[in-house]
């Protein structure tokens, strides 16, 4: 209900009621008065006859009394007058006389309490007053009664009873009462115009201001309250304008930064304030992420919490996250589909080997296939599924594309997709940055883990892999052949062509170690001229077979270096973890001590081995 109907309805509820009791008091007032004025009125008439009486009685002319009742009732006002008789009286002078008239009820009451009575009659649309007034007999003044009547002080001695139209005072009344309605009534309705008056710039501007603070909730703050006074009234359209001018200068300005930092573009009809809501919920969300993969330790860990983020906060099932190796010539899954490490899904798998065919790789541009479906030849969906729609979003790290985001969209998921991406561009854009750090990370670990010349791990690289190596051994309870290998007579080499041809050995008896091992064993430069090499799950003939292999591929070896072929042989001793110790690196010796024996008894040649060659009983 509005303001005004409040108001004009409290108001007209408050006239209403204030009328009626002012009716209610007045027509009892009148009443009350016309009552009082009535009872003194036969009270007057009454004692006009008991004077008139006691005269009568004296002079002797009592028997004239109806004549002048009937004169009395000529009186204005008076419509009949009698007078009845007590028993006492009756009792002394004999029956009544003729012309009276027996006592009534009312009458014999008053006769035998000695008290007045008086009643309102309606009769035949008139209104009628009836008093009942006793005569009390006295010794008081002279004459008084019990000189002629042998009766006690205070016996009732008979009544008069007197009867007088009253219809006049009521009509009277009734007039007078319409009157003060009216008045009353005219004020009330020249009051009501004059609340509704001062009353008017209120509800205007209550529901100016209703209308504004609406057109805000929509996200229209453009609203406008006038200005109808000068007093509060006005100071709070006033304010409320500047409000309003306050909340959207703000809300632009919060909204157009926000826009830019998530790349989003406002809609013409949206709703500004829960747009500026919805895009800083989501920076907020998006800068959670940030700290959560900051704080994480490994990019596998931030793809997953990346594939997390896909999932549950944008409802994607279906996408492939990609990684470009540090060469560029390859790429790798990462996660497809929410499975890690799983087999390439959506594309063709040549892109795993030539990257230039993922055009996102290739240009560093997102590739949207939702507006242009056959842009991207590599996006291959398997056969058995329903068309789908792609976007590739680059992920750049040292200025180069360093990992690709396939997101795979569903006919009916492509409008959702398209009104989430400036976010998704957000968490991608957080996490470039950390990526790339942590991408440098492993590279630089990596670097100290490996030799750079040959490009084989080095000997800090086993000092941290050592534990890992050995718990699966333990775990699987295998083996472990350790060979230990070292070139022969390597420093002539040195010392006849230079450091740079003693490079170039190196060089190539490291290809030729990577060759004759599985991608699986360990293949180490572990200081000089020496090599580790760690064959898993391998042990006796199998170990001993591998180890001649090398020897006879090293043996076999030509390098040439400035004109000249050069052609080396290597010493290599084994053993064999935990079968010749229950300790890893007490097994590294012994392969050691096993080298020395090889070159010892010829050089160019593989000796397992043996207890007897270790004389030494401190452990190492």
């Amino acid at each position: 209900m509005r303001l005004n109907s409040k108001i004009s309805l409290f108001f007209s509820a408050i006239a209403a009621a204030l009328i009626a009791v002012l009716v209610a008091i007045s027509l009892y007032a009148f009443r009350s008065f016309s009552i009082a004025t009535a009872t003194d009125h036969i009270r007057t008439a009454a004692e006009v006859v008991r004077v008139h009486l006691t005269e009568s009685m004296i002079n002797g002319v009592i028997d004239q009394r109806q004549q002048f009742l009937r004169r009395l009732t000529e009186v204005q006002g008076l419509k009949s007058a009698y007078v009845v008789r007590s028993p006492l009286v009756d009792q002394q002078f004999g029956k009544a006389t003729k012309g009276e008239v027996p006592p009534d009820e009312i009458e014999k009451k008053v006769l035998q309490e000695g008290k007045p009575m008086f009643r309102v009659i309606e009769s035949n649309d008139d209104l009628i007053f009836r008093g009942t007034v006793p005569y009390i007999a006295n010794a008081r003044g002279t004459p008084n009664c019990l000189q002629c009547h042998q009766v006690r002080d205070g016996d009732v001695l008979g009544a008069v009873t007197m009867t007088m139209s009253i219809d006049a005072l009521r009509q009277q009344a009734i007039l007078t009462v319409a009157g003060i309605v009216g008045a009353v009534t005219l004020f009330v309705l020249v009051l009501f115009v004059l609340l509704r008056h001062l009353l008017r710039p209120i509800s205007d501007t209550a529901n100016a201001v209703e209308e504004a603070v609406h057109q805000a909730i929509d996200g229209n703050f453009k609203g406008h309250v006038s200005k109808k006074t000068e007093d509060e009234i006005g100071q709070i359209a006033s304010d409320m304008n500047r409000l309003l001018s306050f909340l959207d200068t703000g809300l632009n300005r919060i909204g157009g930064q926000v826009a830019m930092l998530t790349g989003r573009k406002p809609k013409p009809d949206e709703n500004l304030l829960t747009a500026t809501i919805d895009m800083v919920e989501g920076l907020t969300k998006a800068s959670h992420f940030k700290q959560a993969i900051e704080e994480d330790e490994a990019k596998v860990e931030i793809y997953q919490r990346l594939s997390t983020t896909l999932q549950d906060e944008f409802s994607l099932e279906e996408f492939s996250i990609y990684e470009v190796s540090h060469n560029k010539n390859e790429m790798s899954t990462v996660i497809i589909d929410g499975n890690l490490a799983a087999p390439c899904h959506w594309c063709n798998p040549q892109i795993l080997e030539r990257p230039e065919t993922c055009r996102a790789r290739r240009t560093g541009h997102l590739v949207d296939g939702l507006i242009q479906p056959d842009i991207c030849y590599a996006f291959k969906p398997p056969n058995d599924t329903q068309q789908r729609g792609y976007l590739c979003f680059p992920i750049i790290q040292s200025g180069v594309v360093g990992s690709i985001v396939q997101l795979v969209v569903r006919e009916d998921e492509k409008e959702r997709v398209q009104a989430a991406l400036p976010y998704i561009n957000v968490y991608l854009r957080e996490a470039a940055p950390v990526l790339e750090a942590r991408r440098l990370m492993e590279t630089l670990k990596e670097s100290t883990l490996r030799d750079p010349m040959t490009g084989l791990s080095n000997r800090r690289f086993l000092e941290e892999y050592v534990e890992t190596l050995v718990a699966n051994v333990r775990r699987k309870q295998s083996h472990l052949a350790i060979l230990m290998l070292d070139l022969d007579f390597f420093k002539m080499v040195n010392d006849t062509y230079g450091h740079d041809a003693g490079d170039a050995v190196l060089k190539s008896l490291a290809q030729v170690l990577k060759q004759a091992v599985r991608a699986s064993d360990m293949v180490i430069r572990y200081g000089g001229e020496e090599f580790l090499i760690v064959l898993q799950d391998a042990c006796g003939p199998a170990a001993d077979q591998v180890a001649e292999n090398i020897r006879h591929a090293v043996e076999k070896l030509r390098v040439n270096v400035g004109g000249t072929v050069l052609q080396k042989t290597i010493s290599i001793g084994l053993s064999d973890y935990p079968a010749d110790s229950d300790t890893f690196w007490q097994a590294v010796k012994f392969a050691d001590v096993a080298l020395y024996r090889a070159k010892e008894t010829g050089r160019n040649r593989v000796v397992r081995f043996t207890p007897d060659m270790w004389t030494d009983k401190h452990e190492y």
